[in-house]
């Protein structure tokens, strides 16, 4: 009798250790999930007063005021999701209007666009780019159009960073033009593939983001570079330098 007493005190005592140690645990569990919830809160507030920055950097921009920061206030990141409807319409404006009193910048009618509706490029952007088109025939400003677009500013720096230099004038066998400057390098009717890979992580030779979109194409592929290349007769890859 007096040993199964003692086994059952053992396995009581056992399981009161056991329970404590389940009480520390769910405490510890707790207080890492309060650290956890403080340190996102602190993290959500550091990205808040990092876009603030940088808003108020682009207003400033936008202002004429030129500024530097010490901090790295800029756009880090874009999502652009321009379908190709939106970009012909506003396209089409551009160079439309070439040479004409009043000359329509495709980029702002897609920055206007962006502004008003998010970045959602819908039928209402579609409509909005419309709309702004005819109020600069008609006389109006970008400037007054967009100056209770908040975000316009940010669009507009954006968009002019992936889009800048694609239109523009160029000369063609001896001919002044205006319109698309920018084409694929890959000749119409050879097969390629690609894979848009722009920022991903690269560590050949040293870390870097990749500032580029890969095409692949096959063996005697006509490619058309207007700039400095390197070419490996290998695998058929062209890097524009």
């Amino acid at each position: 009798m007096g040993k199964k007493r003692r086994e059952r005190k053992d396995l009581y005592g056992l399981m009161m250790r056991a329970g404590v140690l389940l009480e520390l645990a769910a405490i510890v569990c707790v207080i890492c999930i309060g650290t956890v919830t403080e340190n996102e809160k602190e993290e959500k507030a550091m990205r808040q007063a990092n876009a603030d920055g940088i808003w108020e950097v682009l207003e400033k921009h936008q202002q004429g005021e030129i500024v530097e920061t010490a901090s790295g206030d800029y756009i880090k990141w874009v999502d652009f999701t321009v379908p190709e409807e939106a970009m012909s319409k506003a396209y089409q404006y551009d160079v439309d209007s070439y040479g004409q009193e009043i000359h329509i910048n495709w980029i702002e009618l897609l920055a206007y666009a962006a502004a008003r509706q998010g970045g959602d490029f819908g039928k209402a952007a579609l409509k909005n780019i419309d709309d702004c088109a005819a109020k600069l025939l008609e006389g109006e400003t970008i400037e007054n159009l967009t100056e209770k677009l908040k975000y316009y500013p940010y669009y507009l720096e954006a968009y002019t960073a992936v889009l800048g230099g694609f239109v523009g004038e160029y000369e063609m066998e001896g001919e002044k033009r205006y319109g698309l400057k920018a084409f694929s390098p890959i000749a119409a009717g050879f097969y390629y593939t690609d894979y848009d890979d722009f920022g991903a992580s690269r560590s050949y030779g040293y870390a870097r983001p990749h500032l580029g979109h890969d095409m692949m194409g096959q063996i005697g592929t006509t490619i058309g570079i207007k700039y400095r290349t390197c070419a490996s007769k290998n695998d058929v890859q062209v890097s524009v330098l």
